[in-house]
């Protein structure tokens, strides 16, 4: 199925953007700026996490490396026992 927006000339496309700005002229700075907004706080949330997954893997190593360690403790106190 072919969408009929596909077909647009350049014309079509500046007429329609023209009514655009006609109809939400007034609007089209806070509705930027609240985008502004938006794209600032959803790189800062992503960036937060990113930090956070980073600040989280190293002691994710460190209880792995725990986990081994204990693990080869109970070996040689089970070794000695028997």
């Amino acid at each position: 199925m072919e969408l009929a927006f596909i077909n647009l000339s350049t014309w079509e496309i500046v007429g329609i953007v023209a009514i655009g700005i006609l109809l939400f002229g007034s609007r089209l700075p806070s509705i930027a700026r609240s985008l502004g907004k938006s794209v600032t706080e959803f790189k800062k949330g992503v960036k937060d996490l990113k930090d956070e997954m980073d600040a989280d893997e190293p002691k994710k190593i460190e209880d792995r490396s725990r986990e081994v360690q204990t693990h080869k403790v109970e070996e040689k106190e089970t070794e000695k026992v028997s």
